[in-house]
C-alpha cells in the first residue's frame, strides 16, 4: 500500500529543497505524460512498515489557472490523479501572496497540511504568526517549518500522512461574500452529479469563471451551462466587472481578513534582504555588480582552481588510464588496431573532454550557490529593466541563466513566457550563451590565442566571461532585429516574480544541483561522445593511400580530410578553411564538447607528447592563419546550432515545423555572418590586405547596424497595445 502526497507551492518557497530534504537519494525525475514539464517523485526516507510513501513535487505554480504549462500539469494531476494530501509550502515571508493558491487548493476536496516554510526568517524580522488561529481559520492543519535548516519536516509529514489516513476534508469557511456565495451556490445546484460532491465547489467557481478547459472537460447541457452564464452575467452586471476579477478579489480580501487575525507584524524596517537589494538591484550598480560577479564565477572555474584540477586531470589522471589499458589490452594480445581505437580513440577522444570536468563542476558548483541563495532571482529583476528595452522580459533572462549550465534545460525553461513570439525568439537565441559543454571549447581556444601573444597556452582568465557576453549581447541583438519583424513584434510580457529572502545556501541542495547537472553531462559523454570518438577515430583512421583504402599513416589521407575538405572552402572566409578545425566543426554538431574531442584526435602529436600542453596546442594552433581566425572559430561554435540533444528539444518545443527550421537556418546563418565579420575585419586590423572578403563583412555589419537602427514599423502598433492595456 502507498500513499501519495503532493508539494504544491509558489517558485521561490523552498519546495524543491523541501523534496530533497525529505526525499534524499530515493528520487527519480521524468517528464508528466504528455509534456516536458519535469516531473519529481520520490520515496520518503522516513516512512516504515509496509506503507510506501510517495513525495511528488508539483512546479512552482502562482494559481490553478490555466495560464501556464506549470499550472496546467499541477492542476490535472491534483484533480485526475487525486493524491492522498497535499503540503502546501507557504513562504512565511510573503504569506498573503502565497495564501491565494492555498485558497485554491481547499476547494478541491483533498486534504491539506500548511507547511509556513521559512518561518526563521520571519522570525528575524519580529514578525509572529498564531498557527493555531491560522489552523482554525483555513480548517485544515498549520506547520512551522526551515526546509534549509530541516526544521518542522517531521512534523508535516506526519500531519499529511495522518491526514491521508483519515480522509477528512473541511470545506474552507466563507470566502466569498453573500451575492458571490450565491451565485456558486448555483452553479453547485446545476452540476447536480456530474461531478462528486467534494469537488462540486471547485469547478462552480471555475465554470462562473468561463474556464474553457473545465467547460470542455464536463460537457455539460445546454441549459445547465446556460443557467450557470446566466448567473455570472448577472453577477458581473451586479458587481460592474468581470467574473475571474470578482472572484480575485473575493479571495484575496478573505486572505487579508485572516492575516489581520493571525499575522502579528513587527514595526516596518528594512531587512537585510532589502538592504542588500538597494545595492545588488540598483539601477546604476545592479548591471556592473552582475558582470563582476559573472567573472569571478568564469575566473575561479577557468582560470585558477578549474584551471589546476584540468591540468591534473589532463597531464596525471587520464594518461595513467590510457597507460593501464594500452598494457592491460597488450597482455591480452590485443593488435595494434583494437589498441588504437582504445586508447587513442575511445579514451583518448573522452579524455580530451573529461579533463575539462574540474572546471564544468567548479562552474555548476558557483552557480547553483547563486541560485540558491537568491542572487540569480534578483538579477532577472535586474535584467528585465534592460531587456524590456530590447522588447523582451526578464522571463527571457532565465532560460539564458540556465542555458549557462546546459541548453536543454534553458529551452524547457522558456516555456513559462505567456507570450508566443517572446518564447520562441528566446528558444532560438538561448544557446547562444556558451553551456558547460561549450566551456571546453573556450577554454583549448582561449590557450591557442594567448599562445600568439606569449607563447603560453594556458587559457586567459578573460576568454570565458568574454565569450559570456558576446552570448547575451548576440541575444540581445537578435532580439532587437526580430522584434521589428511582423512575426515577432509585440509587447514584452510582464514580468512578475517573487524575491525571496537573501539566506546562506543549502550545501546538500547545491551539491545536488551540481551533481545533476555534471550527471547529465557525464551521461551524454557515455553514450553520445562514445559514438562520436568511435566514428571519429574511424574516420581519421582509414582512408585511401598508396593507391588502396585502409589505415592510413598521414592523417591528411583520411576520410575525415576527405570529409572536411569536401566543404572547406564555405568556412575558408571565416578563417578556418583547412579540413581539422571544418571537421570538429562538423563533430560539435553532434555534442559540443566533440569539437575538442576531434581536435584532440587530429591534432596528430606524438604519443610521448600529447601531454605537454604547449605541443599541443602550436599543432592545433598551425590549422589557423591568425588570431583574428582562431576567435572567429570560437564565435561560429558559439551561436551556431546547438548539439542534437538541445536541437531535438528546441523542435518538441517550437512545436511547429515552420519555426524549427527557422531557428535553425537563424542560428547558422548568424553564427556565419558574425565570425565573417570577426575574421575579416580583424585580420585588416592585424594588417592583412584589404579584399573581397573584406568588402563583404563590410556589407553584412552595415546591413546589422540597419536592421538595428531601423525605425520599427510595428512601433505605433505596440502602443496602441500599451494604451489598450493601460485603460
Amino acid at each position: 500500500m502507498s500513499i501519495r502526497i503532493a508539494l504544491a507551492g509558489n517558485p521561490n518557497c523552498g519546495k524543491t529543497t523541501m523534496f530533497n530534504a525529505l526525499t534524499g537519494a530515493n528520487q527519480y525525475v521524468g517528464n508528466w505524460p504528455g509534456v516536458t514539464v519535469e516531473k519529481k517523485e520520490g520515496r520518503l526516507r522516513t516512512s516504515k512498515g509496509d506503507e510506501e510513501i510517495i513525495i511528488t513535487d508539483l512546479p512552482g505554480i502562482y494559481s490553478l489557472s490555466p495560464y501556464t504549462l506549470e499550472e496546467v500539469v499541477s492542476r490535472d494531476y491534483l484533480l485526475k490523479e487525486r493524491p492522498e494530501a497535499v503540503i502546501n509550502l507557504v513562504d512565511a515571508t510573503n504569506i498573503e501572496r502565497n495564501l491565494y493558491l492555498t485558497s485554491q487548493l481547499l476547494e478541491l476536496g483533498i486534504p491539506v497540511v500548511i507547511a509556513l516554510n521559512m518561518s526563521d526568517l520571519l522570525a528575524k524580522k519580529g514578525d509572529r504568526i498564531d498557527t493555531e488561529r491560522l489552523s482554525a481559520l483555513f480548517g485544515c492543519q498549520v506547520v512551522e517549518t526551515s526546509a534549509l535548516k530541516g526544521t518542522g519536516l517531521k512534523e508535516v509529514t506526519d500531519q499529511a500522512v495522518a491526514a491521508a489516513r483519515e480522509q477528512k476534508w473541511k470545506a474552507p469557511g466563507r470566502v466569498f461574500p453573500a451575492r458571490v456565495e450565491s451565485a456558486i451556490l448555483k452553479a453547485e445546484e446545476a452540476l447536480g452529479d456530474r461531478v462528486e460532491p467534494s469537488l462540486r465547489r471547485w469547478y462552480a467557481i471555475k465554470l462562473l469563471e468561463r474556464d474553457p478547459k473545465v467547460e470542455a472537460d464536463l460537457k455539460l447541457s445546454a441549459s445547465a451551462m446556460a443557467s450557470i452564464r446566466t448567473e455570472a452575467e448577472s453577477l458581473e452586471r451586479d458587481m460592474d466587472d468581470d467574473m475571474e476579477s470578482i472572484i480575485t478579489d473575493a479571495r484575496y480580501g478573505y486572505i487579508g481578513e485572516m492575516i489581520g487575525e493571525a499575522v502579528k507584524k513587527a514595526p516596518a524596517k528594512l531587512s537585510t534582504s532589502d538592504k542588500i537589494d538597494r545595492i545588488v538591484t540598483n539601477r546604476i550598480l545592479g548591471l556592473p555588480i552582475f558582470a563582476a560577479v559573472m567573472y569571478f564565477v568564469y575566473y575561479i572555474s577557468v582560470t585558477t582552481l578549474g584551471t589546476m584540477g584540468t591540468d591534473w586531470a589532463n597531464d596525471s589522471f587520464v594518461v595513467a588510464i590510457q597507460e593501464a589499458a594500452a598494457g592491460a589490452l597488450s597482455s591480452l594480445g590485443a593488435g595494434s588496431m583494437v589498441t588504437g581505437l582504445v586508447v587513442d580513440g575511445i579514451l583518448g577522444g573522452l579524455g580530451a573532454v573529461f579533463g575539462f570536468l574540474p572546471q564544468m563542476a567548479i562552474l555548476f558548483l558557483l552557480l547553483s550557490i547563486l541560485e540558491d541563495c537568491g542572487y540569480m532571482v534578483r538579477i532577472a529583476f535586474v535584467m528585465d529593466r534592460v531587456f524590456r528595452h530590447f522588447g523582451l522580459s526578464g522571463k527571457s533572462f532565465i532560460p539564458l541563466l540556465i542555458s549557462s549550465g546546459c541548453g536543454i534545460p534553458g529551452i524547457m525553461a522558456s516555456r513559462t513566457i505567456e507570450n508566443d513570439n517572446d518564447r520562441r525568439l528566446t528558444i532560438m537565441t538561448a544557446t547562444f550563451v556558451p553551456c558547460g559543454a561549450k566551456l571546453p571549447v573556450i577554454a583549448l581556444m582561449g590557450g591557442i590565442m594567448t599562445g600568439w601573444a606569449t607563447g603560453n597556452y594556458e587559457a586567459a582568465g578573460y576568454i570565458a566571461p568574454l565569450m559570456y557576453f558576446i552570448g547575451v549581447a548576440a541575444v540581445l541583438v537578435s532580439a532587437i532585429i526580430l522584434k521589428k519583424t511582423k512575426p515577432f513584434s509585440g509587447e514584452a510580457a510582464p514580468f512578475v516574480m517573487e524575491l525571496p529572502a537573501y539566506h546562506i545556501p543549502s550545501a546538500k541542495t547545491v551539491l545536488m544541483h551540481t551533481w545533476e547537472r555534471l550527471w547529465g553531462f557525464i551521461k551524454k559523454a557515455g553514450t553520445i561522445l562514445f559514438l562520436a570518438c568511435i566514428v571519429m577515430w574511424v574516420l581519421s583512421t582509414f582512408g585511401f593511400e598508396n593507391g588502396g583504402f585502409g589505415a592510413v599513416e598521414d592523417v591528411s589521407n583520411s576520410l575525415m580530410a576527405l570529409l572536411g575538405g569536401a566543404i572547406a572552402w564555405i568556412f575558408a572566409p571565416l578563417g578556418f578553411g583547412s579540413w581539422q578545425p571544418v571537421a570538429a566543426s562538423i563533430s560539435g554538431f553532434s555534442a559540443k564538447e566533440a569539437i575538442v574531442t576531434t581536435m584532440g584526435v587530429l591534432a596528430n602529436v606524438d604519443e610521448s607528447m600529447v601531454e605537454e600542453t604547449a605541443v599541443v596546442g602550436a599543432a592545433i594552433q598551425s590549422w589557423f592563419p591568425n588570431v583574428a581566425a582562431a576567435f572567429s572559430f570560437l564565435v561560429f561554435n558559439l551561436l551556431d546550432s546547438p548539439c542534437l540533444a538541445a536541437i531535438a528539444t528546441m523542435a518538441q518545443q517550437m512545436q511547429s515545423r515552420k519555426w524549427f527550421w527557422f531557428a535553425v537556418l537563424y542560428q547558422n546563418v548568424f553564427a556565419y555572418g558574425v565570425s565573417l565579420c570577426v575574421y575579416q575585419l580583424g585580420s585588416v586590423i592585424l594588417g592583412a590586405p584589404v579584399g573581397l572578403g573584406t568588402a563583404a563583412a563590410a556589407l553584412i555589419l552595415l546591413f546589422l547596424l540597419y536592421m538595428l537602427f531601423r525605425r520599427d514599423p510595428y512601433k505605433n502598433m505596440k502602443k496602441a497595445v500599451r494604451r489598450s492595456v493601460t485603460a
